[in-house]
């Protein structure tokens, strides 16, 4: 009699240890599936968090001078032509060239000031929307740079590198407040348009040329099901 109450008690230990273990794989698999938006139940988009928007921001560039340049060279060039295309893309207002002043390059800088005129109005900047303008420049060093400045359009992400949660005590199961930061922040800076994150571009007028070739291709090189038939009858 004993032996059969003890075996009664061991089998409901061990239907409830089941139960028990149930419960834990139901949770922990609760736990696993998830989206790629949710975590363990909680909404943790990094793209809300810092979301892309289209705003005003000065668009810059800093040419490096040597107090003994006369002449711009090949790499200050190449700097020159991609802040012009950068500007044609984004603005129509003006363009501020900035030149040190206090430095002991400052000489140099106003000799080439022209030079740096000349090659934006070969970008197709109208001289009129250049303006000369100089900075303080007696802590920036001896190459202190000639500065192209302009206010235009541009995709940006909310600044990177805050904390503003302690990571070790934040029990949320929620990815940090800085994820996704730099992701978003490099994909904005690779939109070449930033008005496309607004609206679409026009369609562009249809090649007829084009068309009527990719027609009578078509229509000469295209086997229809009689063709297919007839050719496997054959065999």
């Amino acid at each position: 009699m004993a032996h059969k109450q003890r075996t009664a008690h061991e089998t409901r230990l061990s239907r409830s240890l089941l139960s028990v273990v149930a419960v834990a794989a139901a949770l922990l698999s609760g736990c696993a599936s998830h989206d790629q938006l949710t975590t363990g139940g909680i909404p943790d988009d990094y793209r809300q968090r810092h979301p892309i928007v289209v705003a005003e921001a000065e668009q810059s560039v800093d040419i490096p001078i040597a107090s003994t340049d006369r002449r711009l060279n090949i790499a200050q060039r190449d700097m020159i032509r991609g802040f012009a295309q950068n500007y044609t893309s984004r603005a129509t207002g003006p363009v501020y060239l900035l030149t040190p002043e206090g430095s002991p390059n400052a000489a140099a800088a106003r000799q080439l000031r022209g030079q740096v005129r000349a090659e934006l109005s070969a970008r197709g900047i109208a001289s009129s929307k250049i303006v000369n303008s100089t900075y303080a420049a007696n802590g920036a060093g001896d190459a202190a740079p000639i500065r192209l400045t302009f206010v235009g359009t541009t995709a940006m992400t909310s600044q990177c590198g805050q904390w503003p949660r302690d990571m070790i005590n934040d029990f949320n199961n929620q990815n940090y407040y800085n994820f996704g930061c730099a992701t978003q922040n490099n994909l904005a800076a690779q939109i070449a348009n930033p008005e496309d994150l607004i609206a679409p571009r026009g369609m562009t007028p249809i090649d007829a040329t084009r068309r009527n070739a990719a027609i009578k291709e078509y229509r000469e090189t295209t086997s229809t099901i009689e063709d297919l038939s007839s050719s496997s009858s054959t065999f």
